[in-house]
């Protein structure tokens, strides 16, 4: 027991400057393209189904969506299904996100502990107001209307293999429409959750959203009495994902965790994720992310305060993420344990 604790010790007085020096090795990459190279750039935007890469919960987008190998809550649904497994209360997770120009993204999900093993049900859901049908001769509208809307029904299973590994996996059902066009396929996650047993160090691996190629059914219509009904077909915004975390700094009152994660999608370049979380005697929690090398987002930021209800424990989360262009989004989440009564 005493070596153990020394090589603890030993760990984590070496695990901090190494951890400081691959985040910077990683932000030095960022800078210099031939460091890590632009696998991807050229197909941007060549996926469909973009709806699928929106985060949802905001501990998570509050640490800049450098999640996957931090998952440990009901958010795990999203970010990594093998996460599951690092609770053993029965939840639900209601999670609501103001997007850009007054779209908004639900996203709800449960999970109920059998064992080592978990399941779980998830459902997002992104829709837009009803808007003119306009056409080149009638540009003011025809007097129709319509409506863009994404669907995505997850299933999920975990499993606590060892101690220290678990695995999970996500099917989706997937459905998204645009006035009399519609898409619909399945995709699928599968990722694994590894406890090293150095510290409190764990990293990650996910692929998420991979399937086939789809292209929307149904026809639109053309000026002069042409139809098109002919699209071409696209693959699903499937990504690679690889995180490492750990907490260098753990006493009874406070604790502070941190993450790395690397991206890899077929849409575009790879790109890095950082990411902290400060908590507090664990009711109170402040978080802060930055991502390197996209194109868009940039730093996120987010508080959390954990209380208990009569019947449950609750966590109600705040994040905000700043776009370069667009703004701002902001995200509320509300997530629901029900302690497990004892035998």
């Amino acid at each position: 027991m005493n070596n153990n604790i020394i090589n603890i010790i030993k760990f984590k007085k070496y695990l901090k400057p190494v951890f400081i020096l691959l985040i910077g090795f990683f932000i030095t990459a960022n800078s210099f393209a031939q460091l890590i190279p632009n696998l991807g750039g050229q197909r941007t935007g060549t996926a469909s189904l973009q709806f699928l890469k929106i985060g949802n919960g905001a501990r998570a987008t509050g640490m800049g969506e450098s999640f996957v190998a931090v998952s440990n809550d009901m958010s795990s649904l999203y970010y990594n299904p093998a996460g599951l497994t690092l609770f053993k209360e029965n939840g639900l997770i209601f999670n609501h996100t103001e997007w850009f120009i007054d779209t908004r993204l639900e996203f709800a999900g449960g999970v109920y502990h059998f064992g080592n093993n978990a399941i779980g049900f998830s459902v997002t859901s992104l829709r837009t107001e009803d808007m003119k049908v306009t056409t080149e001769v009638q540009p003011e509208g025809t007097g129709d209307y319509f409506r863009f809307s994404d669907l995505a029904l997850g299933l999920t299973y975990a499993r606590q293999m060892t101690s220290q590994f678990s695995f999970g996996a996500t099917v989706k059902y997937v459905e998204e429409s645009l006035g009399g066009l519609k898409i619909r396929t399945v995709v699928g996650d599968l990722a694994t959750y590894y406890m090293t047993g150095l510290g409190t160090s764990r990293f990650a691996v996910m692929i998420c959203n991979f399937g086939g190629q789809v292209a929307p059914s149904g026809s639109i219509s053309l000026i002069g009495n042409r139809t098109a009904n002919n699209f071409q077909k696209f693959p699903p915004p499937t990504g690679f994902k690889i995180g490492f975390a750990f907490e260098p700094l753990m006493t009874e009152n406070y604790r502070l965790t941190t993450s790395a994660q690397l991206n890899s999608p077929n849409d575009n370049k790879e790109n890095l994720n950082i990411g902290a979380e400060y908590s507090y005697k664990d009711y109170l929690f402040l978080r802060g992310g930055y991502k390197f090398n996209v194109d868009a987002e940039t730093f996120s930021a987010g508080a959390g305060l954990k209380f208990p209800l009569s019947f449950a424990k609750a966590n109600l989360d705040y994040s905000i993420s700043k776009y370069k262009e667009l703004g701002f989004t902001h995200r509320f989440s509300l997530n629901i344990l029900f302690p497990k009564k004892s035998q």
